[in-house]
């Protein structure tokens, strides 16, 4: 059983940046897929940002050049580095990883953004 644990989620002002954490119970080598969904109150979960096992990205077309995915294989660490955020980036942020064509999720932090 893999564990995730978020962090770096925080009320920040329009324009602001956060580094959103996610760090895993075992080696991030052994997963074949990475990354980053978020849920806002009353929408479903969508899909932010994702990094596979050879170092592939993929955004989502609301937040391409602005956040960055990329991992840390010492720190077993998945990072989002989201940078220019606007308030319709307020929502809960999950991190995802699979392994073994199982999904497993983190339990989320929240980031608001607001003046």
């Amino acid at each position: 059983q893999v564990q995730l644990v978020e962090s770096g989620g925080d009320l920040v002002q329009p324009g602001g940046s956060l580094r959103l954490s996610c760090a895993a119970s075992e080696s991030i080598l052994s997963f074949t897929l990475m990354g980053w969904y978020r849920q806002a109150p009353g929408k479903q979960r969508e899909l932010v940002a994702t990094i596979f096992g050879g170092g592939f990205t993929n955004y989502a077309a609301s937040v391409k050049g602005r956040f960055t995915v990329s991992s840390d294989n010492a720190e077993d660490t998945v990072y989002l580095q989201m940078n220019s955020l606007k308030p319709e980036d307020t929502a809960v942020y999950y991190c995802r990883v699979r392994r073994g064509g199982i999904d497993y999720w983190g339990q989320g932090t929240q980031v608001t953004v607001s003046s």
